[in-house]
């Protein structure tokens, strides 16, 4: 209030609003003009414009008498585009550059907040823009000396041949025709720059005559600026609220269509792709992926997304294969469409590709010219095929591009009996269409495994073990109770030994021991990793005897150690991994064989001077529990030490923290200046295992 007191309202001024010349009325923009050029002697010889671009061309006198003006550099640019000769296709016929060129350029694409203004007897009258043009001197004259120059050059060449003319050799011809333009070949012809200069330069240019400032036809003109008629009926669009008044003059900036770059047209943003529907997004994901495991595919989608209902949609673009969804044929084939290596039409080319898929079903190997001499498509066809689901193997043929998707196939067998059941339909019309023999139809898995066998890394022997265990959960529950009956039956004296035994404390079915056993290769004739026969220990279900336990402790210390030695901060998750791979690592019988619970390593970990940080994880994540815990070691004994207690005090406030803070609270913490290189190199030595 103290404001608008001091700032009183000196004078209202009635605003009008001017509709004669509405969508008439450009604004020119002129270039400094040198002193050669003054706003009182120029003389505007002609003008033109292509109203569809708003593309103006306007031709100025230039005082060639002032004595700012260089005779000398006039004349040589004269002679340099018309040469000696002048006739009427001169440029400048008086032998001297005594005119200018201006071309025009948008200068802004949306001029709907501009107008021009007139003030007159207290009255400001508007009319608004309908566009904004920059003009600059334009330098075709210089092209025009080039072509003229070319042209003496070959006028002089040619005098030495023209002998030779009635001497040409007959010469073969060759006629070849063009392939029909498909309609993705069509979209990218129409959206090149070739394209669109052709297009620009068909508009034909509208001539016009130009009136000087002091004309009377100007006068007439510029009456027009203000508003013919002052009643209300003239101005209902100035009769707005004081916020909607200010919303017509100064709208929000929005961004256009034109002002975006021009993207290719399969290709399409994250951004845009989550204003779709649920379908769509999937449809255009899977044509352009191609082959994607479902887990990829939800994560693409975003958090939140129904996981039913993208199964659901799934089903209707793509099909089924060794677990992972491979795009539909006729998906990528529309109806009417041909082959652009071929032009075999959209029918044939599913059938083609069909046959592919459906050859990936029963086996993980494809041989090129299998396929060639079943389909009878082009190579360049066929080859197509294999790269959108397979990658080429020297010596060996088409793998299919991703590993079999175990997981999916075990938590939704109701959606791989219905697949099954549609490849069934499938190869039932390709051996109609294609007379498939048997040879063709029996899987060659055996040969397959036997001359190409599988790598399996480490992540999946250790998923290999943990499905065996489970399996054979009940079994050795029931040896176990048997091995009890036949020690309490057959001897007295093993009652001695029964206090030597330690029982765990956890109940299985509360926590159960960690699965460690590997590859099924490392299991026959052992149960969970020892031979029944060795010692002293009972291998089942983790009963080690008393003196074996300071074994176990000493082993896992170590491990736990040397590991958190390396890798300063790790999740209960990758440090499960890691001992997983350890024990994989170890010969059969080793005593950590006998059954780590995830209780004892974690209390394994606290002992070994390591700290848990309580990170505050968002409750919305995708973790798992085991990924939300977090433990580092607190201190190494190096000279990151401190360093790294600030940060993780850091991380157990906030889960996420910008560098500059990082960097700030290093500085004020250990009292160093560090730089950016600096601050990487510790975030990178303390958390390379995260991040």
């Amino acid at each position: 209030m103290a404001n608008e007191e001091d700032d009183p309202i000196i004078q209202e001024i009635d605003v009008f609003l001017a509709r004669s010349l509405l969508e008439k009325l450009y604004l020119f923009q002129y270039p400094i003009r040198p002193a050669s050029m003054t706003y009182d002697d120029v003389t505007h010889l002609s003008a033109k414009i292509k109203p569809k671009q708003q593309k103006v061309e306007l031709e100025m006198a230039i005082d060639t008498l002032n004595p700012n003006y260089c005779r000398s550099k006039g004349e040589q640019i004269a002679l340099n585009v018309d040469g000696t000769c002048t006739d009427e296709t001169s440029t400048y016929s008086s032998k001297l550059m005594d005119k200018q060129t201006f071309c025009s350029s948008q200068a802004a694409s949306n001029v709907s907040r501009y107008a021009a203004a007139v003030y007159k007897k207290g009255e400001l009258h508007l009319t608004p823009l309908h566009g904004i043009l920059q003009l600059r001197p334009s330098f075709t004259y210089l092209d025009k000396a080039d072509a003229k120059h070319r042209e003496r050059e070959a006028a002089n060449e040619g005098g030495d041949s023209s002998q030779d003319e009635a001497e040409d050799d007959v010469k073969q011809i060759t006629v070849r025709f063009s392939r029909p333009e498909t309609e993705q070949a069509r979209q990218r012809r129409v959206q090149s720059y070739e394209f669109l200069q052709k297009r620009q330069a068909e508009e034909h240019w509208v001539h016009l005559h130009y009136y000087g400032l002091k004309d009377s036809r100007s006068e007439h003109e510029r009456q027009y600026l203000f508003s013919q008629g002052h009643g209300l009926a003239e101005n209902t669009e100035l009769i707005k609220s004081p916020s909607e008044y200010l919303m017509m003059l100064m709208p929000p900036s929005v961004e256009e269509e034109n002002d975006k770059p021009m993207a290719p047209s399969n290709v399409l943003s994250m951004a845009q792709l989550r204003t779709l529907p649920l379908a769509d997004q999937i449809k255009i994901l899977m044509k352009n992926v191609k082959v994607m495991p479902f887990a990829n595919l939800l994560s693409l989608l975003g958090s939140g997304t129904d996981p039913t209902a993208v199964l659901r949609c799934v089903q209707q673009v793509a099909l089924l294969v060794q677990g992972n969804w491979v795009v539909k044929s006729d998906v990528l084939y529309p109806k009417d469409t041909s082959s652009p290596h071929s032009g075999v039409p959209a029918e044939v080319l599913c059938r083609g590709r069909d046959f592919v898929m459906w050859k990936f079903t029963q086996d993980r190997w494809v041989v090129r010219k299998e396929v060639a001499a079943v389909t009878k498509l082009c190579p360049e066809d066929v080859k197509d095929f294999l790269e959108h689901m397979s990658v080429a193997r020297i010596n060996k043929g088409w793998e299919f591009m991703l590993p079999y998707d175990e997981d999916f196939v075990k938590k939704h067998p109701d959606i791989v009996q219905r697949q099954q059941m549609l490849w069934m339909g499938i190869q039932a019309k390709l051996e109609k269409v294609y007379n498939l023999l048997k040879e063709h139809l029996t899987p060659k898995k055996q040969e397959a495994q036997s001359a190409h066998p599988l790598l399996v890394s480490g992540e999946q022997r250790v998923n290999m073990a943990k499905a065996k265990v489970k399996q054979n959960y009940g079994q050795l529950e029931k040896e176990l109770q048997k091995q009890k009956a036949e020690m309490k039956s057959n001897d007295t004296s093993a009652k001695t030994d029964v206090p030597n035994i330690r029982i765990k404390e956890e109940p299985v079915g509360v926590e159960e021991p960690m699965d460690t056993s590997a590859h099924e290769g490392l299991n026959n004739g052992l149960v969970n990793g020892l031979h029944p026969a060795q010692g002293s220990m009972d291998p089942v279900n983790g009963h080690l005897p008393e003196g074996c336990i300071d074994r176990v402790a000493q082993e896992l210390k170590a491990f736990v150690s040397s590991t958190f030695k390396k890798q300063f901060v790790l999740t209960l998750s990758e440090l499960k991994r890691l001992f997983n791979l350890h024990l994989a690592s170890l010969p059969p019988g080793h005593t950590l064989f006998s059954g780590i619970s995830d209780k004892m390593l974690q209390d394994m970990v606290l002992d070994t001077g390591c700290k848990q940080i309580l990170v505050p994880f968002p409750p919305q994540t995708a973790a798992s529990p085991d990924e939300l815990k977090v433990y580092a070691l607190w201190e190494a004994g190096d000279t990151y030490d401190q360093h790294r207690q600030v940060l993780l005090e850091l991380f157990s406030k906030n889960y996420r923290v910008r560098r500059n803070v990082i960097q700030n609270q290093l500085s004020q913490e250990c009292g160093e200046d560090l730089n950016k290189q600096e601050v990487d190199r510790v975030l990178k030595v303390s958390f390379c295992s995260l991040w």
